[in-house]
């Protein structure tokens, strides 16, 4: 079955609900209060909440986690959250005492001492520090885990903010480093500096010692633009400068700024992405491409000189070329290597380029054909060492030392089991969409699962802006679920990026009712396998994937028993006039136009839920301090459920941003409202 059509256009002055777009006004934060208490007070009641709770809150705050590691001149930095540190410690080592199994950290910033001291409830967004030794840095911080954040300069040395130091207020921009006196900064400069989207339409250079008002304008994008920011590559001897106007996810304009200041355009496709690495210049192409008389296919990775493609040459070679089930996952850039992670039907596979005598010459890495591959370059300019992750459904996940050139690797750290999976097994699957196409899907499941039509199914999905969902280890669900007897689903819809742009490309704008369709067809297969049955499917997803369940709620009620609906986009007649919403427009359409707002209204799913429907029960959950995916979103649709008398709960954590959680604390609690509300409808 298709979306429901709309009989008419829902206008925002016939819309009810309006009043809960007022993130923070009073009556919609007393609509919030009363439906968290009226969850809480039926979830956490519940047997099994709070020694659930209870053990996910000890692995998020467990010692043995890997703490990730960023190499910042000669020193290896983590951020570390723990029961005693909730909002973190940023810290730093050797690599030699990081492989250590218990390694001596220098502690550089301690965001709960700074959060008590100022009285503001910090984030860590992040870190910038300037190359190559990395005393200066640009830290990101945000109140509550907004995406709009506050940027300030620390000294590594002094282990403190600058007094004087580069600074900005809170906003949806950054700042990035051209020297030690100099910054480009990038944020909201007031009246007409940002977008439609909220970000920042114009970059600007900004010295030392000087108000922001006095930086002076590198570019200015158009309002329309979704963003406009400039940074600077430090290898040395291949210091570039570039300004990238984005004039959507999947479309920018690249500028090479010189010493005088002046911008020249890189000749390339709008949707193809670029990178400089030392001589050579690197495309990604998201669609076909003529160049130089000869044809480049789409999800190519291509490359050149520098210099002669400025001068108008396009002799490129073929670094990756795609297959009907194979794209590129990413790509690593070492001193003197290029490492390409290949995903061949949703299992990663890894190769290394080097160039030699001219041509760039390729050898297979050998690594584990498992699960889900990670490469990172640890210092793309002093090394060829990379980092290597390594994890799937039911292997903890293991961080390597690799070096490129040689297939040994040393295993640097490695989860302990948090749950017992020797007893679980993995499949892979394919359903036959509405129109023919196959698409993939994993199921985790202990190994005597009986097909029986009875097993309590957990059916995951996302399908949009071409990111893939690949299998991973989580301590989340293998306690909150797999150990209760539940069976675990990945699927790999079209609008992800599991094969390429194409698959993703298949599911924008009017084709998104594929994505719909496929997640509808791998439900479909689990009850026609005996695998589940409606009674006891549930289905998850957050932010698009919230808007994938949501549609798919609301089209095939009668397929599931249960929904948790996170962070979600359902309002698709206002999304893109709701914060950041304006960027997606390349992804979704615009609701504006008669023609978009044609096959908008067929799926939304704030204007296709209906009185009189039995659906299936929803947990939505959402955050007031979301500024990218507006709260009203989920606000408004609970609020229209209930009135036309459906049975939904919801709960609206009052931090965390899109991630939905701040910290260790709010994520165990969220995950265990979630695994016992599933729980409790599919068992």
């Amino acid at each position: 079955m298709g979306a429901a059509c709309v009989a008419g256009t829902l206008h925002a002055a016939d819309d009810p609900y309006l009043w809960l777009e007022q993130v923070t006004a009073a009556p919609a934060l007393k609509w919030v209060e009363a439906n968290n208490a009226a969850t809480l007070g039926e979830l956490t009641q519940r047997p099994g909440y709070q020694p659930l709770y209870d053990r996910l809150l000890a692995i998020f705050n467990s010692n043995a986690r890997i703490p990730y590691v960023q190499k910042i001149g000669g020193h290896f930095y983590n951020l570390w959250r723990d029961a005693a540190h909730p909002r973190g410690i940023w810290r730093r080592t050797s690599l030699d005492e990081y492989r250590k199994p218990e390694p001596a950290w220098e502690t550089m910033l301690d965001l709960d001492a700074l959060a008590h001291a100022e009285q503001e409830n910090w984030v860590w967004h992040g870190v910038k520090c300037l190359p190559p030794v990395g005393e200066r840095c640009l830290i990101a911080l945000s109140r509550g885990g907004a995406d709009a954040q506050v940027t300030r300069e620390f000294d590594t040395v002094a282990k403190a903010f600058v007094e004087g130091g580069f600074y900005l207020p809170e906003a949806k921009g950054e700042a990035s480093w051209i020297d030690r006196d100099h910054v480009f900064v990038a944020t909201d400069f007031g009246p007409g500096s940002l977008t439609r989207s909220g970000y920042p339409r114009s970059v600007r250079l900004w010295p030392r010692s000087t108000t922001l008002d006095e930086a002076k304008t590198v570019y200015d994008g158009q309002p329309e633009d979704m963003a406009v920011q400039a940074a600077k590559d430090f290898t040395p001897g291949f210091e570039r400068e570039f300004v990238i106007r984005a004039m959507s996810f999947y479309s920018d304009e690249s500028y090479l700024r010189d010493g005088q200041g002046r911008l020249h355009k890189i000749d390339k496709p709008d949707d193809a992405k670029v990178y400089a690495v030392r001589d050579q210049i690197l495309l990604e192409l998201r669609s076909d491409w003529q160049a130089g008389g000869k044809a480049y296919p789409q999800g190519a990775l291509i490359a050149m000189d520098f210099a002669r493609y400025l001068q108008g040459e396009r002799d490129f070679e073929l670094l990756y070329t795609p297959g009907p089930r194979k794209s590129l996952d990413g790509f690593a850039v070492t001193r003197s290597h290029v490492l390409i992670n290949e995903l061949d039907n949703v299992r990663n596979r890894v190769y290394e380029l080097t160039r030699q005598d001219g041509r760039w010459q390729r050898r297979a890495v050998d690594l584990p054909a498992f699960g889900t591959i990670g490469i990172s370059a640890v210092d793309p300019v002093e090394s060829d060492d990379y980092f290597v992750t390594l994890t799937d459904f039911t292997t903890p996940t293991s961080l390597y030392l690799g070096h490129a050139g040689r297939d040994e690797r040393e295993l640097l750290k490695q989860l302990p089991p948090f749950f017992d999976a020797s007893a679980i097994r993995v499949e892979q699957h394919e359903a036959t969409s509405r129109d023919g196409t196959r698409v993939p899907y994993f199921v985790v499941m202990h190994k005597d699962t009986r097909l029986d039509g009875r097993n309590p199914t957990l059916l995951y999905g996302y399908g949009g802006f071409e990111i893939s969902m690949q299998p991973s280890y989580s301590g989340a669900i293998g306690n909150g679920w797999l150990a209760q007897g539940g069976v675990y689903v990945l699927a790999n819809i079209r609008g992800g990026g599991e094969f390429g742009p194409a698959w993703h490309q298949a599911a924008l704008k009017a084709a998104r009712q594929h994505a719909f369709d496929d997640f509808i067809a791998v439900g479909e297969d689990l009850i026609a396998s005996k695998l589940t049955s409606p009674a006891h499917l549930g289905i998850m997803g957050g932010s698009n994937g919230g808007l994938l369940v949501g549609a798919v709620m609301v089209q095939r009620p009668e397929l599931f028993r249960a929904v948790v609906c996170q962070v979600p986009l359902l309002d698709m007649q206002r999304y893109h006039k709701l914060l950041a919403g304006a960027s997606w427009m390349g992804e979704y359409g615009d609701p504006d136009k008669p023609e978009e707002w044609a096959f908008l209204s067929a799926y939304s799913p704030y204007h296709n839920v209906k009185p009189g429907v039995k659906y299936p029960r929803t947990l939505f959950v959402t955050s007031t301090r979301d500024d990218r995916v507006h709260p009203a979103h989920a606000r408004k649709m609970v609020a229209r459920m209930q009135a036309q008398g459906h049975d939904v709960l919801y709960f609206e954590n009052t931090e965390g941003g899109h991630a939905g959680a701040a910290n260790n604390e709010q994520q165990a609690k969220m995950s265990a409202l979630t695994y016992t509300f599933l729980l409790n409808e599919l068992r």
